[in-house]
């Protein structure tokens, strides 16, 4: 009876030391994935001895994907490969680069253990070429810049024209990703490709070179304003009596050009002789009349004295002397 209670004693003790032994072992298993982007990675968790402790997958943020064979995480790239006790396998389809980063694998015992996988998005080198100018022309500097983007980064490029070789090294200079051509000539047109490379793979790009003709030099030359319509005021006085107005004219020039400040002479002498000549004319025509209006009152005062044999007689016969003075009368003009 002792014996057994002795041997029931110890069962519990044995026991007991056996599961801490056995959860002491428990350790989950991980390693790192590299995938390609686009492509799909899978992560494995693994446990040589688990007595029936649960596992778990999280993502980078933390975030639970699955809970055994439990999908937490409403993603459709994210499904499940494996879950029994010992192993956890999950799929990530068409991963991309914000996929990347440190995934967790927990084992829930007390205290819960993990085991951490990085996952590693690799990507191709997307290539283009930039030039430093728009409008390439001749005897002009240009540079060529080969911008490549990848993960990993590609550090070699590799420059090539038509297909070939660069056929004029001294003044066509590859620094880094760059090719300066010095000065560009006519026989620098054709097709330039950069092709970059890193552990995915290859990429290239072209750009089609085109040098264009300088531009002609203009040069000052003389704007010469419209036609435009002057008007020259010119005042003109001569004398014929004691006083006499000034004649004003208004002509309009159609040569005058815009701007024109000096004055024609040409068009002043024509204006001076117009008007001389006008004037020259009144005078003509009013002295002429005030001449025949004189000679005919002149005449009517001595009419009937033209036949007199003396100067009495023609005094006593005109019709103007005093003995006809009641009967006459004269009338102005």
């Amino acid at each position: 009876f002792v014996f057994f209670l002795c041997n029931l004693s110890l069962v519990p003790a044995a026991a007991s030391k056996n599961k801490v032994k056995g959860s002491q072992g428990q350790f989950p298993l991980t390693q790192n994935v590299t995938v390609v982007e686009g492509g799909t990675a899978i992560l494995t968790c693994r446990v040589d001895q688990n007595d029936n402790t649960s596992l778990q997958w999280s993502n980078p943020a933390q975030q639970t994907l699955y809970f055994d064979d439990k999908k937490a995480l409403r993603d459709n790239r994210i499904e499940l490969v494996r879950a029994s006790w010992h192993e956890l396998s999950i799929s990530v389809s068409d991963v991309s680069l914000s996929d990347e980063g440190q995934y967790t694998c927990s084992l829930f015992t007390m205290p819960v253990k993990t085991s951490k996988a990085y996952l590693t998005v690799l990507d191709t080198p997307s290539v283009k070429i930039i030039p430093s100018t728009p409008f390439p022309q001749e005897g002009q500097p240009l540079i060529l810049t080969c911008e490549s983007k990848g993960k990993p980064l590609p550090e070699p490029v590799l420059w090539t024209k038509d297909g070939g070789e660069l056929p004029d090294p001294d003044r066509m200079v590859v620094s880094g990703r760059e090719l300066n051509i010095l000065f560009l000539n006519k026989t620098d047109n054709g097709t330039y490709r950069c092709e970059a490379t890193n552990t995915i793979g290859q990429s290239s790009a072209e750009y089609v070179l085109i040098v264009h003709d300088v531009p002609n030099t203009l040069l000052p030359t003389t704007i010469i304003p419209s036609l435009t319509t002057a008007t020259v005021t010119t005042t003109v006085a001569i004398t014929t009596s004691p006083t006499t107005s000034a004649t004003t004219s208004s002509i309009r020039d159609p040569n005058a050009l815009a701007g024109q400040t000096g004055p024609d002479h040409a068009l002043i002498g024509g204006i001076v002789a117009v008007v001389v000549f006008v004037t020259l004319c009144s005078i003509f025509l009013l002295g002429r009349y005030l001449a025949r209006h004189k000679g005919t009152y002149l005449t009517n005062e001595a009419k009937g004295a033209e036949d007199a044999p003396d100067a009495d007689t023609a005094i006593i016969n005109a019709e103007g002397s005093q003995v006809n003075a009641e009967e006459k009368k004269e009338y102005f003009i």
